[in-house]
């Protein structure tokens, strides 16, 4: 018995499918909300931390870095650089450090411009990057080095 496709079989698959795909979308949509984690973290934030994200910004550090896979992949990812060159025990001074000898001399590397900032204006994207290593970022990036 050979049965025809009609136009309104046709039309309840395509409404039926519709539908059934909006509500799958509402629940998984409803689903994420309710289970994504909390990774709010602004009781911590203070005015060196906001100014540190200020001097990120005027000297356009996302434009060659990627800060929590966010950004620009020329240059190593800096979420987790507080905690991979010391924490609280040497950052500062390593990164204090670091900013004054750019450009370094070493052939076929990446040159990271001297941006020429103030001791405060170091210490306060100091701040800014220890801040950004204390989000619960979910185990990102997935290596050390970023």
């Amino acid at each position: 018995m050979a049965e025809k496709f009609t136009k309104g079989a046709a039309r309840n698959i395509y409404y039926g499918g519709s539908l059934f795909c909006i509500l799958l979308f509402l629940a998984l949509t409803f689903h994420t909300t309710r289970e994504a984690p909390q990774t709010s973290h602004e009781e911590n934030l203070t005015e060196a931390v906001a100014r540190g994200k200020l001097v990120w910004e005027e000297n356009n550090c996302i434009g060659c870095h990627t800060l929590l896979g966010e950004g620009a992949y020329y240059a190593p990812e800096l979420g987790n650089v507080y905690v991979r060159r010391g924490g609280d025990a040497s950052f500062k001074q390593y990164f204090a450090a670091w900013m004054k000898i750019q450009p370094l001399p070493a052939p076929g590397r990446r040159k990271m411009p001297q941006f020429n900032l103030t001791d405060q204006q170091v210490d306060d994207l100091a701040e800014f990057l220890k801040w950004t290593s204390e989000i619960n970022t979910q185990d990102w990036p997935p290596n050390v080095e970023g």
